[in-house]
């Protein structure tokens, strides 16, 4: 009784919100931006705040400069940009939480130019008249892969998405047990398949798929055969999957069957390659990951894949294949919807363009950085190590230059470690933890590195261009907070 005698005292002795907005401090520059509407409005959540955690029993400061200080914490947050760079210093290359694949300079300059006013998006210049906006990466996705048509949408869930409810719509698709496949965000493979309208079947087992188990499960009402890439994970050990090319084999049996008996409806053959790459992404491991091109090339009627993952775009999914089938999802409702903005178009262009003139390897960074040297990441590590101790005061930690394993990420290459270079900090003062919140936290770009044995971990692989200095300035900064 006592207890919540004492609980309903201290819920009556919260602040008030109109002696809390007194309180309130801010700069000039943030009350010029942010209205004093919002300000009250951060005091009440602030306030509301306090009282949930009393409700769950927490020790809280519930004074009124303890609310004004979190409410000040809420409008600084509100005045700056939630979306913002980041310094990536993790050594997930790509990384899906914080934007995949950074963009070529190229890309970059095409994103500016079409947006800075008026572009030729739906113009043909040609024609003088009406285009689509279809022909601004057909031509080049069909010279880089062999393709008879392209098309993009906004990624590649939505282009499996498109492709099921076009071709499998309240028809059977079969697809291997092994290849039931979750990738971020809980987007599941028999999820995608429910939602489009088809009907799944599954053949197999996790492990071990044989031709004869597709052979086996075609009927009548079957539409399509499906294979997925398990971009994120290997199976290993006992295990047998089934190749485009023999499944090509099998729908082309079928579709002579029915074409002898005058059924017209065929099995299509399609093939979710999730990344996807035009070119091997790791030079000196070419069967690593399988190209688009070699899809194709087993006779896949239509193939999407990712552009912002290994392929180093914006983000897109792209479908490769035969004409026909191309035009029929162009006509689909869904294209509309799932169409790219005239910024991806320029970006995704911009990109393939560097494929076609050979220069990818060295212009696109998710290229540069998969093939950078152990020796390159060691003399980047030594330049960060010397940044960061010329900015750090004395006595507070120790600086050194590690080697270590990073990662394609993205639902890349799961099995590939890749090794490359760090540099640790060991604290002499403070702890990792408290670093690694103030470093996100801060005013400027934040940055994102890796806890390992009470110790910070700054992979130098994914640094771009005076992440150096921004990485220093960040430590110094936590640093100055303990004084």
């Amino acid at each position: 009784m006592a207890t919540e005698k004492s609980l309903n005292e201290r819920m009556r002795a919260l602040p008030k919100v109109d002696e809390v907005v007194g309180l309130v401090e801010l700069s000039d520059a943030i009350r010029a931006c942010i209205p004093e509407a919002a300000i009250t409005d951060a005091v009440r959540a602030s306030i509301q705040a306090m009282r949930e955690r009393l409700l769950r029993g927490e020790d809280v400061d519930i004074t009124s400069h303890a609310a004004a200080r979190e409410a000040e914490c809420r409008v600084r947050a509100l005045a700056r940009p939630s979306l913002r760079a980041a310094v990536n210093a993790t050594g997930v290359i790509l990384h899906t939480n914080i934007g995949r694949s950074p963009l070529a300079q190229e890309a970059l300059d095409a994103v500016v130019d079409v947006s800075r006013g008026y572009c030729t998006l739906e113009y043909s210049i040609e024609n003088m008249a009406r285009g689509s906006r279809h022909d601004h990466i057909e031509s080049l996705v069909c010279a880089l892969t062999g393709a008879e048509a392209a098309m993009a949408v906004n990624n590649n869930a939505a282009a499996t998405l498109m492709v099921l409810s076009e071709f499998a719509k309240g028809h059977e698709a079969v697809v291997s047990r092994g290849e039931l496949v979750e990738i971020g965000g809980s987007f599941r493979i028999p999820e995608i398949m429910a939602t489009s309208g088809a009907k799944m079947v599954e053949v197999g087992t996790t492990n071990k798929t044989h031709v004869f188990d597709y052979e086996r499960a075609i009927t009548s009402d079957t539409a399509m055969l499906l294979k997925v890439h398990t971009s994120n994970y290997c199976i290993v050990g006992f295990s047998e999957s089934v190749t485009t090319r023999d499944l090509v084999g099998v729908a082309r049996a079928e579709n002579a069957r029915r074409a002898a008996a005058d059924t017209h409806n065929r099995v299509v053959v399609y093939e979710d390659l999730g990344s996807g790459s035009l070119l091997p992404p790791i030079l000196n491991a070419p069967d690593a990951e399988p190209t688009v091109g070699q899809s194709l090339s087993g006779g896949c009627d239509l193939v999407s894949f990712s552009g912002d993952k290994l392929l180093g775009g914006p983000q897109a999914g792209i479908i490769v294949g035969k004409k026909a089938y191309i035009d029929r999802l162009k006509k689909n409702p869904l294209a509309r919807a799932m169409r790219l903005d005239k910024m991806t178009l320029a970006a995704l262009e911009a990109t393939l363009r560097l494929y076609l003139d050979g220069t990818a390897y060295e212009r696109i960074p998710t290229l540069r950085m998969l093939n950078a040297t152990l020796g390159e990441m060691r003399e980047a590590a030594d330049a960060l190590a010397a940044a960061i101790e010329e900015r750090l005061p004395s006595g507070c930690a120790s600086v050194s230059v590690v080697e270590e394993f990073e990662k394609a990420g993205g639902g890349s290459l799961p099995t590939l470690d890749i090794p490359g270079a760090a540099v640790r900090i060991d604290y002499l003062r403070g702890n990792a933890n408290d670093c690694e919140r103030a470093m996100g936290n801060r005013a400027g770009s934040p940055v994102l590195a890796r806890t390992k044995h009470e110790g910070t971990l700054f992979d130098v692989r994914c640094l771009l261009p005076g992440d150096e200095q921004i990485i220093a300035d960040a430590l110094a900064e936590y640093f100055k907070t303990l004084d």
